[in-house]
């Protein structure tokens, strides 16, 4: 793999791999990272070397990629990952300039997991690596629902991010609730979609598990009303809670199924505690 030099934002090395993989996004980092071999792999995004990243250390120092046609027509790559929604005009760009590129389809649910790993692979040539990812996955949510019927209850779940936010009926946080034998508090009470923070609605939420995620890894903010408003904390305090590692799931990725055994964990420990279940 040749060498190129450049100078360019965000501290990334003053040499870049001709050819091999390149991911312009955080999202786009995780199913790469999750396919291709270590070696195939030239670039990640600008934020793979950020808290929000559960990238390895050794993917950490690779040359830094991002959504930008100058910066990865200098990548030169041989494929380029692009989360949902960000390919367009670069992309076209690297068309015309003879490069392919492959952008995640968006979606918020395990089907979207197997449809972009079966995609990406085919788009790389690692079909039968996807296929046994896919698999791999299917395993996984089995056990996580047999973990559920021994444990004979479907406790009270609550999601809340550091702005203060939750998740409804139809978010990949849904998806990791139940498929972790949990019951979305925020989705039964109506709500579809990503919602936002209101601490006056915060105090009415009981639930047996309080889900956090970006309160220690994610972005510091003057937002971040779920870590600093009072009106959180008995929910926060109160309550068991797990927290998700931020690059778990910065989208519907292949870390999904590592946020809904995390949830499991603590659900088996609250049954547990309530003598719940068989355990």
């Amino acid at each position: 793999m040749a060498l190129t030099s450049h100078t360019g934002a965000f501290g990334q090395p003053t040499t870049s791999p001709s050819g091999g993989v390149v991911s312009a996004s955080l999202c786009a980092d995780a199913y790469v990272l999750e396919l291709a071999e270590t070696d195939q792999i030239s670039a990640l995004s600008w934020q793979v070397d950020q808290p929000v990243s559960v990238a390895p250390d050794w993917a950490r120092s690779l040359p830094l990629a991002w959504p930008d046609g100058e910066r990865l027509l200098t990548l030169q790559p041989d494929y380029t990952v692009f989360a949902s929604g960000e390919g367009g005009r670069v992309a076209a760009l690297l068309e015309r300039a003879d490069y392919s590129s492959f952008e995640l389809a968006w979606g918020e649910d395990f089907e979207t997991v197997r449809e972009n790993l079966r995609a990406l692979g085919h788009y790389l040539g690692r079909e039968s690596v996807a296929e046994r990812k896919i698999d791999l996955l299917e395993q996984r949510l089995e056990t996580l629902r047999v973990r559920s019927e021994r444990r004979g209850v479907f406790p009270r779940v609550v999601y809340l991010s550091a702005s203060g936010g939750s998740a409804g009926s139809g978010t990949y946080v849904d998806a990791a609730i139940q498929a972790a034998g949990g019951r979305n508090v925020i989705g039964g009470a109506g709500a579809v979609g990503w919602t936002r923070g209101e601490a006056e609605f915060a105090l009415t939420l009981e639930a047996d598990l309080v889900v956090t995620s970006y309160f220690v890894d994610g972005y510091a903010s003057i937002f971040n009303r779920g870590s600093r408003h009072s009106a959180y904390e008995p929910l926060l305090d109160g309550t068991m809670r797990v927290d998700i590692p931020s690059g778990y799931w910065p989208c519907a990725g292949p870390h999904l199924i590592d946020a809904a055994e995390m949830i499991a964990d603590a659900l088996d420990q609250w049954a547990l505690d309530q003598g719940a279940g068989h355990q």
